[in-house]
């Protein structure tokens, strides 16, 4: 580890600290852009891919107890930034910025967030190479050449507990609202640990929402229910300039920047914390708009500098006593912010051990152990099919595919397939069974393939333009919309 401090060029600018994270077996073959920017849980908020300087950003949590980091009471986080500098080829560099020195604890803590995100541990690396192999064998056989071009790590959010949320978030959804979502999850995570008792209470309860916004698109995934889009009138054309298209989207995420709180209270708890607060953070920082969503992430991937509060993914304990409605209003979340809770809940009081979860399977994703995880995660409220897979694709099951419309519409497209909802599992199995055990991993690089196909390089596209990547918007034109989505 390398200890640094600024040159002292710009006022004001904060110290950092340098961690290098030893790549192992995968600095051969692998890519940080490719690693970050291979599923939609990039685009969500807290993350920030920059294109320009090849650099992926976010807060990150430091662990100050020996209990579960993932349920332990609110702590410090800091921003950090990642690359793949050309001098350290075989290193990630990690800038960890706000602090002068980190001890073994918080660097361990730290490190361990990285390699859950970039998927880089031994079983990882393992899964990524025996995929590759797959692939390049079935490519020099079949005109599936994209195969070889995916590197066989998902992007996912260095908690489990971040995952399950966002994938609830994901869940008959327009993609748009769930940008939108996890954005408003990271502000009222700023609002809590920096507001005052007097000022926030003030707001939730005498502010009104403005955010009611009229979804005008389809999610990436999954897609919202099609009886609920065909009521949105959807005029889109796709061409190479996507800041030129779906005019109505471009007002759907600026009244993100206007959620305000309606009235609501928030949990007796949350509240008791709220008012201990001494809000040392926002008074040590100049103007009034410290919590403002413009410091949410920089727009170009700069770090936060010492007058910007940092706004992360809320943590277990920092939902779990909040009032249902006044997440339902603040957040945008309807039916999602009571299933949330009661997740959060169910974390902070032991029920769902994250850590034990993870650590059972962190050897290798054996089908018993999928079958035990999914019963399991079936009872928790809210969790169908949809969800459940999704959530063991990010712990690393990738024989069981994720399906919803979206998965139908691609299979109408891509492969000619007449399927439903009902069908569609039987469908991918015939279509991807062959990539045993790596079926989501084949339907996911050619989905992506497609993707890019019609948007260009995704890890190319401006952050404002997350929102038009649509799955309405790989529809043919004319093409069939379904009336039912798989169940969550």
């Amino acid at each position: 580890m390398e200890n640094t401090k600024t040159d002292g060029k710009e006022e004001e600018e904060e110290e950092s600290v340098v961690l290098e994270i030893p790549l192992g077996d995968a600095a051969e073959t692998f890519n940080l852009e490719k690693a970050v920017c291979s599923h939609g849980l990039f685009m969500m908020s807290p993350n920030h891919w920059d294109p320009l300087s090849l650099t992926f950003s976010r807060p990150l949590r430091l662990s100050l107890s020996d209990s579960d980091p993932q349920v332990s009471t609110p702590t410090t986080s800091l921003f950090v930034s990642i690359s793949h500098p050309p001098h350290l080829p075989r290193s990630l560099s990690v800038r960890v910025y706000g602090t002068r020195c980190l001890s073994p604890k918080h660097q361990e803590s730290l490190v361990a967030q990285v390699v859950r995100m970039l998927r880089l541990s031994e079983t990882d690396e393992r899964n990524a190479r025996e995929f590759r192999k797959m692939a390049e064998e079935a490519a020099a056989e079949e005109t599936n050449s994209w195969l070889t071009g995916f590197g066989g790590r998902v992007f996912r959010s260095p908690t489990l507990f971040e995952d399950m949320v966002k994938c609830i978030l994901l869940c008959n959804c327009q993609w748009p609202r769930t940008l939108s979502m996890a954005r408003a999850l990271c502000e009222l995570q700023c609002e809590l640990q920096c507001k005052s008792s007097a000022v926030f209470v003030a707001q939730a309860v005498n502010a009104t929402v403005k955010n009611k916004c009229n979804d005008t698109a389809h999610n990436f995934i999954p897609n919202t229910p099609a009886d609920k889009e065909s009521k949105r009138n959807i005029r889109a054309s796709v061409s190479k300039n996507l800041a030129s298209k779906i005019v109505e989207t471009e007002t759907l995420l600026e009244a993100d920047a206007n959620l305000k709180t309606d009235s609501a209270h928030i949990g007796r708890e949350t509240l008791a914390s709220v008012q201990n607060d001494s809000c040392a953070r926002c008074s040590s920082r100049h103007g009034s708009d410290s919590c403002a969503p413009d410091s949410l992430q920089s727009q170009h991937g700069i770090q936060p500098g010492v007058n910007k509060i940092i706004c992360n993914f809320p943590s277990p304990r920092e939902l779990a006593n909040l009032d249902e409605s006044f997440l339902a209003k603040r957040c945008n979340l309807g039916y999602r912010a009571i299933r949330i809770i009661k997740l959060a809940q169910s974390i902070v009081e032991g029920r769902i051990p994250l850590r034990e979860v993870e650590e059972g399977c962190a050897n290798g994703a054996s089908s018993s152990c999928y079958n035990k995880l999914a019963d399991q995660f079936r009872q928790i409220d809210g969790f169908g099919p949809f969800t459940c897979a999704n959530v063991l694709m990010c712990m690393g099951f990738y024989h069981i595919i994720p399906t919803d419309s979206e998965t139908v519409r691609h299979l109408k497209q891509v492969h000619a397939k007449k399927s439903t909802i009902q069908t569609v599992q039987r469908d991918v199995e015939e279509i991807y069974g062959k990539y045993a055990p790596f079926q989501f991993l084949a339907y996911w690089a050619e989905l992506w393939h497609f993707y890019e196909k019609r948007f260009g390089k995704l890890s190319e596209i401006p952050t404002s333009d997350y929102k038009l990547i649509t799955a309405s918007n790989m529809r043919s034109k004319g093409g069939h919309k379904n009336k039912r989505t798989k169940r969550c």
